[in-house]
């Protein structure tokens, strides 16, 4: 179960990778057309960060609990 959420964790890492290639990609042309795109980019990282934090708390937690 552990594994499958640090998976999870570098899929948001990917999703925001994507939206941040689009936003380079799309600035020149149509800088409207980006905010979708830096909008993915800034939830990603946040979901990234926020799964990150409670995973390694659910680790520490499950460690402590073991000894």
């Amino acid at each position: 179960m552990i594994k499958i959420l640090r998976y999870t964790e570098y899929l948001y890492l990917a999703v925001a990778a994507i939206s941040i290639y689009k936003i380079a990609e799309l600035w020149s042309v149509d800088p409207k057309e980006t905010y979708i795109f830096i909008f993915f980019a800034v939830v990603s990282l946040a979901m990234f960060s926020f799964r990150r934090k409670y995973r390694k708390r659910f680790e520490q937690r499950k460690r402590d609990n073991r000894q």
